[in-house]
């Protein structure tokens, strides 16, 4: 009787020990796919790295990332990735709104052709009201959000000449992404769109069969696109591409709190390093890129106020139709906010704690 009463006592302190402790609702993965679809050489590569790192180590290995880049796990295809999160079938992502804006149509908000006007103003909206809507958005759809990054403002190459105005751009084949909205914008302009993945692109360039494409500056650089004739660029930001860290939901809920914390503050923190990078040659008034790609025979067009706003002049049935498709009520927010961000601090917080 005593060995029995005392291995009871044991019994019960091991039974309130175990609620004291954080458990998860069920058992850790050994390793968890994160998908990304540019190389680990980009600013965006570089934060999800860094975010990967982050997370093995404050969780000394519990949570165990691996990076599959290049949309790797959905074939390549960057407009299957969130349908593939949702599923599943991906764990987590630092994902494109450009290219999850078939599953969340309201992420088409940022590709309104020359509503930005920066980075303050692309911090307005993701820092204020729009971006906690565009969040719960996300959530919605079974996926958990955790911080705001950045690939930057898309600017224009291609092969043939200089684009100062739309009708330099009359009969361009341009690659574009898998949005309708983007197929919209350049045919505007006169252009010929034509959607496919990235890795697709790469070959149509170097064969010729297109004449150019849009994108941030650093892919342009990171994948030297110069090597595959696209020799002029054009620099208008005519739209931003903000990326998304977010997690899986049943993956999220199988966490215990404490590793979710972990989780969304390294998120955040990673996410400010991604956004620095990102903006770096910019916000430091540097011309480290600029001055490579000239040197690399890159012929580069800054537009004039005057050169810019033809372009915007051309968009503007575009932008009232999708003002419409995105949501005017949502639409308007972001109006406002990009008309009042001048009250917008320097700092950049990414990330909406709950």
């Amino acid at each position: 009787m005593p060995n029995q009463g005392w291995r009871g006592l044991v019994g019960v302190a091991l039974a309130l020990a175990s609620f004291a402790l954080p458990v998860a609702a069920h058992p850790y993965k050994a390793e968890y796919a994160l998908s990304i679809v540019p190389d680990a050489g980009t600013p965006w590569g570089k934060g999800t790295q860094l975010w990967a790192d982050m997370v093995r180590e404050r969780t000394h290995g519990r949570i165990n990332i691996r990076l599959h880049p290049g949309a790797a796990l959905v074939g390549g295809d960057q407009t299957r990735e969130f349908s593939a999160l949702r599923q599943g079938v991906i764990d987590m992502a630092v994902g494109s709104t450009i290219n999850w804006s078939s599953a969340i149509p309201e992420f088409n908000l940022f590709s309104l052709p020359f509503l930005l006007r920066g980075y303050r103003s692309l911090d307005a909206i993701t820092q204020g009201e729009v971006g906690r809507e565009l969040f719960r958005r996300v959530e919605e759809q079974g996926v958990v959000p955790l911080a705001w990054g950045e690939n930057g403002f898309r600017q224009l190459s291609n092969s043939r000449r200089a684009i100062r105005s739309p009708e330099d751009m009359r009969g361009l084949r341009v690659r574009v992404v898998g949005s309708l909205l983007f197929n919209d914008i350049f045919t505007a302009l006169g252009a010929v769109p034509a959607q496919m993945t990235w890795n697709d692109a790469m070959r149509a360039l170097r064969e010729r069969k297109i004449d150019g494409q849009e994108n941030p500056i650093t892919v342009f650089n990171n994948v030297r696109l110069d090597t595959v004739g696209q020799r002029f660029v054009t620099v208008w930001d005519y739209v931003a591409d903000p990326i998304v860290f977010v997690v899986n939901r049943q993956v999220w809920d199988s966490w215990t709190q404490q590793d979710r914390d972990i989780v969304r503050d390294a998120a955040m923190e990673a996410a400010r390093f991604e956004v620095t990078l990102a903006r770096e040659d910019f916000l430091s008034n540097g011309r480290g890129i600029w001055d490579d790609l000239a040197a690399r025979g890159v012929k580069v067009t800054r537009l004039t106020p005057e050169q810019r706003q033809r372009f915007v002049d051309a968009t503007r049935p575009v932008y009232a139709k999708w003002k419409a498709l995105v949501g005017r009520d949502l639409v308007d927010k972001a109006e406002a906010a990009v008309n009042g961000d001048t009250t917008i601090g320097k700092s950049h917080e990414v990330g909406f704690r709950k």
